[in-house]
């Protein structure tokens, strides 16, 4: 199916520009300019939405992820490789063809009246970005908020866009019965800069204003100051995490920089052509903390680097979280699960609450 956006087809800024997908044996070479992209919905008919995360380095087990694909067109977004599993490119392609889940919110509701589910922490996402522009017309990520608040389930957000205050009131029904902390992923201090290197997302200032009218509103928010791009924004920690907790937010984490796949392809590419005074600077620094390579598979060490550079940049990010006065909370999720007596009644004797 191909849409286009509200008020008519949305024009992507970028031409056409895909690196070879590994799982194609045929590749199509252009031989002219290639014509301004336009966005293409297609629909994913999977029959679950809880994608299970395996790896020990992450902080949750589940996520939900109501579109593949997303129109924020970071140049050095980890998830473009996934893009190619649906014979699409993981460049161009990853932000113009969007993949999204209809059935997203009833598939949840039916993975939360399984026996075996017992409440655990679900993030949004942990592909692509849940409140990406689509979001506003099809209102998939909401309707998956809503079920979760009828079930009490704890939910965490990632996101760069602003629309997290139209779901205020989801927010607060959360927060008084479950547990849900929103994280805003801004890795720039600037506007134009931002606007460069993730050129479909909405401007920092935007979600630094979002973030203020969430914390206004009693909802908990956090900053993630990712991806860390050494040579690039590495100076702009400081500055965040100060602006961050001045906006509201409570917690504070970052990430370096993984270019896996052809996410190092696309990333080099538009770093050459945005920052051809810099680019040697950043592919020098990537690899100071990398060991000499680009990037870095191995769980743990993926998210983290090495070396005296590297170490500097912790120590900068130490320093600020505890300037800007980011007080460490370990304590864990609560579990508040519980499903909505209208569907205990079904279960009551199969499985007692």
């Amino acid at each position: 199916m191909t849409t286009g956006g509200q008020g008519g087809t949305i024009a992507a800024v970028k031409l056409v520009s895909n690196p070879p997908n590994r799982f194609e044996s045929t590749q199509r070479e252009t031989l002219e300019p290639s014509a301004p992209v336009e966005i293409q919905l297609f629909e994913d008919d999977t029959h679950e939405i809880l994608s299970r995360n395996d790896s020990p380095d992450l902080p949750f087990r589940w996520s939900v992820n109501p579109y593949r694909g997303c129109f924020h067109a970071c140049a050095y977004c980890y998830a473009r490789p996934s893009h190619e599993y649906w014979g699409f490119g993981a460049g161009t392609d990853f932000e113009s063809k969007i993949v999204l889940k209809r059935r997203a919110a009833e598939l949840l509701r039916q993975a939360f009246e399984k026996r075996s589910w017992d409440g655990e922490l679900i993030v949004f996402s942990g592909n692509t970005d849940c409140y990406q522009p689509i979001e506003s017309r099809l209102g998939l990520t909401r309707a998956c908020l809503e079920v979760c608040a009828a079930y009490r389930n704890p939910v965490g957000i990632i996101t760069k866009g602003a629309l997290p205050v139209r779901d205020i009131d989801v927010f607060k029904q959360l927060q008084e019965q479950a547990w849900i902390r929103v994280y805003f992923s801004i890795a720039f201090a600037d506007d134009e800069t931002a606007r460069l290197v993730e050129p479909q997302a909405p401007s920092i200032s935007k979600r630094f204003e979002t973030m203020q009218i969430l914390s206004d509103a009693g909802i908990p928010t956090g900053i993630s100051v990712a991806p860390i791009i050494p040579g690039l924004n590495d100076d702009a920690i400081p500055a965040l995490l100060s602006r961050a907790r001045a906006a509201g937010a409570t917690s504070a984490t970052w990430r370096l920089l993984r270019l896996p796949g052809n996410v190092e392809t696309v990333f080099l590419d538009r770093m050459r052509a945005l920052f051809p005074d810099r680019v040697s600077k950043i592919i020098h620094r990537i690899q100071d903390v990398r060991g000499g390579q680009l990037s870095e598979a191995e769980f743990f060490s993926r998210h983290h680097g090495e070396g005296t550079y590297w170490r500097c940049l912790e120590q900068l990010f130490d320093l600020g979280c505890r300037r800007a006065g980011f007080v460490k909370d370990d304590r864990p999720v609560p579990r508040a699960f519980r499903r909505p007596k209208a569907q205990q009644s079904l279960f009551a004797e199969e499985e007692p609450l």
